[in-house]
């Protein structure tokens, strides 16, 4: 799973996107909407947070998370303390999925190999609201 924060000012109007891939690669389901006004940070763990609930409803019972913020997946390593009060909400969230995998794989990746849930969350965040 590919996962990606869009916002436009920090704070400002934020948006998610994520790629689910199933093991033999195709694409089974992507998020992508707008969430409101946001911090970068924000947006980054909700994006995490929504593409771990898509995988959980189709049963997915292992995940590889991809993310191109290290903030996100350094903290869910246990390599950085969550420190910011309006992240520790969304932290505790991820905690609560990830306990309903059997395995998850946490993965910081360069922007150049994220551009699906990039492309996603500028979708929702480009996409006129109504």
């Amino acid at each position: 799973m590919y996962a990606d924060g869009a916002c436009r000012g920090n704070p400002g109007p934020a948006s998610i996107g994520a790629s689910i891939i199933s093991p033999d690669g195709i694409e089974t389901d992507t998020v992508s909407r707008r969430i409101g006004r946001a911090t970068n940070n924000e947006a980054e763990y909700q994006a995490a947070i929504a593409g771990l609930e898509a995988a959980l409803s189709f049963g997915a019972r292992t995940l590889h998370l991809k993310m191109d913020y290290e903030l996100v997946i350094r903290q869910l390593q246990g390599r950085y303390k969550v420190r910011n009060e309006r992240l520790k909400p969304y932290f505790a969230r991820l905690q609560e999925l990830r306990i309903r995998f059997d395995s998850i794989q946490l993965e910081s990746i360069p922007r150049a190999l994220n551009k699906r849930a990039d492309e996603l969350a500028n979708l929702a965040l480009d996409t006129p609201e109504g």
